[in-house]
């Protein structure tokens, strides 16, 4: 089988295709999203961090990174921005002195009570080209591919 023909044969795999667009989708409504948070003012690791503190209360510094997917050397950066802005506080641990807390502020808790029904609203509008219906089947068929994804990367480690 000559080169050509491979490439033709691998571009119209349904696993090649899947990639492409999932890959493209992601990126599409990744900068939608990330443009409408920088219009609240606000990164989206920032949004991230503040989200997670608000919802999950206190969180270690070492845990936030792995919780929002981001290196730990970003978090100190991204903690020390929040805490200038008043929106995220540090505090070390009692029993451990290499352990520092951060935890979501009064003001930052406003910002977010703020922000988050119109951002919300965006990523309805954003997500709107699916049915409910149809929203849900994406959500589980992704969680498998991910979880699928997932366990074969512990195999192969």
């Amino acid at each position: 089988m000559d080169k050509k023909h491979l490439y033709r044969e691998k571009k119209q795999d349904p696993s090649l295709k899947l990639f492409v667009v999932l890959s493209k989708a992601y990126r599409s409504i990744s900068d939608q999203v990330a443009a409408d948070i920088r219009k609240r003012g606000l990164n989206t690791t920032e949004f991230g961090v503040l989200e997670l503190l608000y919802h999950q209360g206190e969180q270690p510094l070492q845990k936030i990174g792995d919780k929002i997917l981001l290196a730990s050397g970003s978090i100190t950066y991204v903690v020390d921005k929040l805490e200038q802005k008043g929106y995220v506080s540090r505090k070390q641990s009692d029993s451990d002195r290499r352990i520092t807390y951060a935890s979501i502020t009064q003001e930052g808790s406003r910002l977010l009570e703020e922000i988050f029904p119109g951002h919300w609203e965006q990523i309805e509008s954003i997500t709107a080209g699916l049915s409910e219906e149809e929203k849900h089947e994406t959500i589980d068929m992704l969680k498998k591919l991910g979880t699928y994804a997932d366990r074969l990367s512990l195999e192969n480690k």
